[in-house]
């Protein structure tokens, strides 16, 4: 165990905090084996995000050949990211995933500063958007207004953080469910487009290039893809309730990206086999279309389930994952003390399962979410780059290749933060604001915890 001083506000420093010693319950139960966690990688990438982000990519890369490309270089780079935090996990499996990471490798203030982002919008962000998407979708069913869209998607915010509450085997079991579920449906959609696709895929014009995409523009498409695949890395939280998480957490992830790239190059090739690259650019709703497209109106009630199914499994293991990042912050003393209480029957981080709903449901019902989740996507990248340039540095003991792999998705990251944040600029400027706000809440938590006067966060 590392020594750390009372107050240090320095970025770099490889040390270990002590854990306050608090008076409730700190322990979660070990519960989740490969199948659960498989699903959980697998549930939560596959989203809402897969039947609206192929236009995006479509319209900056206008062909469908490309596009598909752009699909396995996300799905590679995604794997790239996996493999480090997998290796990451072997050495580190603990509750947290990488706010452990960071922590361990640099300082508490970097790894602070991903728990403080997560919080405020990335992660309440996500949960928030999919909650919306959901209960867009289920007004197809039930038609609902403005308000009644946002009260059925606290009212999801609110079911799924219960489910949870009530242990993380519940859970799991659910999370295996909806996931194949999803998984099932979007191999039934793939099969039906290829099926019965023939006269929609004959009745296509010739198409060709509207205009050659730039390098910016293609590394733009690979970003909108990754956000696409956003999210593999979150099992990672959950490495202090996972069975053998050392070898569950490394062998889920990689399973998990795999199985994802998979459905997303078949679905996408779908897309493609029945509407041409400009209406697949131009399309709101390109899974319910190229469905009607193929299958007639009446498919658009099935797409409609399965985006339900598909935002449900998302964010019953966003929620689940969330949490035991501000469980471990509380742990190490670096948010207050009561996110890390622990339900003494249902062994689950109850406390701060109910902060991040009551967060959500904020982002939810204020119409903000896009909004902050704009401003922190490319920041995600940033730090995601900092695990793997840690493994390069040799801040973990690691074979080369490794290393080799960690160097080659740093440098990605990077690139891809600097393009996005270059093609938003005022976005930038909001994003990297927020995590400066971060820091300097950080050096004041730090120097109220120093001052034995202050009072205690409990």
């Amino acid at each position: 165990m590392y020594y750390e001083p009372p107050f240090n506000i320095s970025l770099f420093t490889f040390q270990i905090t002590h854990s306050p010693d608090y008076t409730f319950p700190m322990v979660l139960r070990r519960s989740l084996g490969l199948r659960h966690a498989t699903a959980m990688v697998v549930g939560i990438i596959i989203g809402s995000s897969i039947f609206a982000q192929p236009s995006e990519i479509t319209r900056l890369v206008p062909q469908s050949r490309l596009a598909m490309l752009v699909w396995l270089a996300a799905g590679l780079l995604t794997l790239c990211g996996a493999l480090v935090c997998a290796e990451l996990s072997r050495v580190f499996p603990e509750t947290g995933g990488v706010y452990v990471f960071l922590h361990r490798m640099f300082s508490p203030a970097i790894a602070f500063l991903w728990g403080w982002a997560m919080f405020w919008s990335m992660h309440s962000g996500i949960i928030a958007a999919i909650a919306v998407i959901l209960a867009r979708y289920a007004s197809f069913f039930v038609p609902l207004p403005a308000w009644g869209v946002r009260a059925v998607a606290v009212l999801a915010v609110a079911l799924l953080s219960w489910v949870n509450y009530l242990g993380v085997r519940p859970a799991g079991a659910v999370q295996v469910a909806l996931t194949s579920a999803k998984v099932l449906a979007i191999a039934a959609l793939v099969l039906l487009l290829f099926l019965f696709g023939g006269p929609a895929h004959s009745a296509m014009p010739p198409t060709g290039l509207t205009h050659a995409p730039s390098l910016s523009e293609i590394g733009l498409a690979i970003a909108a893809g990754l956000f696409a695949f956003g999210g593999w890395h979150m099992v990672t939280y959950s490495a202090g309730e996972t069975i053998a998480p050392e070898h569950t957490v490394p062998q889920a992830l990689v399973a998990g990206a795999i199985i994802v790239t998979a459905c997303y190059v078949l679905l996408n090739a779908g897309y493609a086999y029945v509407l041409p690259a400009g209406d697949i650019a131009q399309s709101t709703r390109v899974a319910a279309e190229a469905a009607e497209r193929a299958l007639g109106t009446r498919a658009a009630a099935a797409i409609s389930a399965l985006v339900i199914i598909s935002a449900l499994g998302s964010l019953n293991g966003i929620i689940l994952a969330g949490p035991r990042v501000y469980f471990a912050m509380a742990r190490d003393g670096l948010a207050f003390g009561r996110l890390a209480a622990v339900h003494s029957r249902r062994q689950t981080p109850y406390v701060a399962i109910a902060a991040q709903a009551v967060m959500a449901s904020i982002l939810v019902l204020t119409n903000s979410y896009r909004q902050l989740f704009t401003r922190v996507v490319y920041t995600e990248w940033i730090f995601f780059g900092l695990l793997a340039a840690g493994l390069v540095a040799g801040r973990v003991r690691t074979s080369a290749p490794a290393r080799l792999v960690a160097g080659i998705f740093a440098l990605a990251a990077f690139a891809i933060a600097a393009n996005q944040a270059a093609a938003d600029r005022q976005g930038a400027t909001w994003g990297l604001g927020l995590v400066l706000l971060g820091l300097a809440v950080y050096i004041l938590w730090r120097q109220r915890r120093a001052n034995p006067s202050s009072h205690q966060m409990r």
